[in-house]
């Protein structure tokens, strides 16, 4: 190792001081890359990662309307039940000759019903003169040795309930039911395409109706492997997907919803060139008309044959740069990603059309920040204190827009990131943060859309529980079923449906109530 050329010895003690913070300041970035490369030898060793961080609480501090709420909130009182009754019994009481009748004090209880049948259907049997047989049809519903009800119950303990295979075993045999855990499983997965199908058309729905989705990912166990759960939605719908890569290109096949294709048109070419695709090669796809593809390997043949071949180890790879475009063209045909905002935490892979980035993941980068002096200290907290001010004044105008507020909102903005406090660490952040400008002042052009992920996080949990329950899923269809339920299930609770009373009406259980197509709710207006 070189000597250093500075003498210690001789150095002023403010020059020390600076020295001692620029050394600190470069052992907590070495110490960051550390810890990442760490937490990555954890996840691919299945070991637990490091614990987070506790929340700055931005979002709930800068609530107005949450506070107001909480400052109102009164005592819950008994909830009222009089019309949902199902039974009445009268309680009778032995008194004196002499008591004079008062009427009566009502006491409601919630019960539940569960109960083990086993049913015998015994079908008429009729030889017709020809000599063949009629058998008399079985019940709507009953498909197998199982019926409706306890499919329902089965499919609302595993997804709703967020219990095990094994668990949910035992509690059936614990109720009289003679089943095995191959039998659990068939019934969790054999004959829920249908499910599967409502999800995907579920998501189409939403994209085609959405002004702005959120998405997020995280990590799942599928055949021994780690690969990634991706969730889309916003505040009416949720759909999840599982696949081996969560690059941007794995995300722009599933906005399509189960029906990939590839199509070169003016919004194609337009991300290629903006994607950094040689003017060269947009041209030849651009002579070659705007064609269209259903099968990856007819693109990738046609895309060769317009000298597009896949550089591996490049930062631009042409082929997978014109395959996203072919993607996004086939979303733009379809209208499904025309005028949508795209919500995200700020990942590479959701960076596509119009993007907004959440506010509450960027102040949480700054809450982490490590500070080892006061003047650090005080510049860190002072510059939290003007980003929770702007964000609240951001959530202020979403609910009643005006052009002057506007500008005095992003030239606020341009004040606090473009700010030096002399913490060095800060300002760097503070730069990167504002060459994202547009990203996270895009709520300015569109006040429908959220500031944050939240929702998305909330409903990634979901996934989260199932992964650490009961580790991973080992066949496609599993996967894809598992995926779907949890997609309808979150479904169903943003649009205050009961999941129970769905899996009742699509598994054909006798009185259950009707739900319509959920994909149909979708499409109808929002009432004012």
């Amino acid at each position: 190792m070189p000597e250093s050329s500075l003498d210690l010895d001789r150095l002023p003690p403010e020059d020390l001081k600076k020295l001692l913070v620029q050394a600190l300041e470069e052992n907590a970035r070495l110490g960051g890359e550390v810890a990442v490369l760490r937490e990555e030898i954890a996840r691919l060793k299945g070991l637990p990662g490091k614990p987070r961080l506790k929340p700055s609480g931005m979002e709930k501090k800068t609530d107005r309307a949450e506070v107001k709420r909480r400052r109102r909130q009164k005592r819950r009182g008994a909830k009222g039940l009089g019309e949902k009754v199902t039974e009445r019994r009268v309680i009778t009481v032995v008194v004196p000759e002499e008591a004079r009748f008062k009427g009566y004090q009502d006491f409601v209880v919630q019960e539940l019903s569960i109960s083990r049948q086993v049913i015998l259907f015994r079908r008429q049997r009729w030889q017709l003169p020809d000599g063949s047989l009629v058998v008399a049809p079985m019940p709507a519903g009953i498909e197998g040795h199982f019926g409706p009800e306890l499919k329902r119950f089965v499919l609302a303990q595993y997804h709703r309930g967020q219990t095990t295979v094994e668990r949910l075993l035992a509690l059936l045999q614990d109720l009289g039911i003679e089943i095995s855990k191959r039998q659990v499983v068939r019934l969790l997965i054999d004959g829920k395409q249908h499910f599967v199908a409502e999800a995907d058309a579920v998501l189409q729905s939403g994209l085609e109706t959405a002004s702005w989705v959120s998405a997020d990912d995280t990590g799942a166990r599928h055949a021994a492997r780690n690969q990634f759960c991706t969730q889309i939605g916003d505040d009416r719908f949720a759909w999840f997907a599982t696949r081996p890569s969560k690059s941007r290109l794995n995300f722009l096949k599933l906005l399509q919803a189960g029906r990939c294709a590839y199509k070169v048109n003016a919004a194609a070419l337009d991300y290629m060139r903006e994607r950094g695709l040689s003017l060269t090669q947009v041209a030849a796809l651009r002579r070659a008309g705007e064609p269209g593809f259903r099968e990856e390997a007819a693109w990738q043949g046609f895309a060769a044959d317009c000298g597009i071949l896949a550089t591996n180890g490049s930062a631009v790879d042409p082929l997978r740069i014109a395959t996203e475009g072919a993607l996004w063209g086939v979303l733009s045909e379809r209208g499904l990603a025309q005028d949508t905002v795209f919500v995200s935490d700020g990942a590479g892979q959701f960076a596509i059309g119009s993007h907004a980035r959440c506010w509450v993941h960027m102040e949480r980068q700054i809450h982490a920040l490590d500070t080892f002096t006061k003047h650090q200290r005080l510049a860190k907290e002072a510059i939290r204190e003007r980003i929770w001010k702007l964000y609240a004044d951001l959530k202020a105008w979403r609910g009643k827009p005006s052009a002057r507020r506007r500008c005095e909102l992003a030239a606020c903005f341009d004040a606090i990131f473009t700010s030096r406090t002399g913490f060095v660490t800060l300002d760097r952040m503070l730069t990167r943060f504002h060459a994202k400008r547009a990203s996270f002042l895009r709520v300015l052009d569109h006040p429908e859309i959220p500031l944050h992920t939240n929702g998305s996080e909330n409903d990634i949990r979901c996934q989260v529980t199932r992964r650490k329950l009961s580790g991973g899923t080992q066949s496609d269809a599993g996967r894809d079923v598992r995926d779907a339920m949890l997609s309808l299930m979150k479904t169903c609770r943003k649009l205050k449906l009961s999941f129970w009373d769905y899996l009742g009406n699509r598994l054909g259980v006798p009185g259950a109530p009707s739900v319509a197509n959920l994909p149909d709710l979708l499409r109808q207006p929002v009432p004012p």
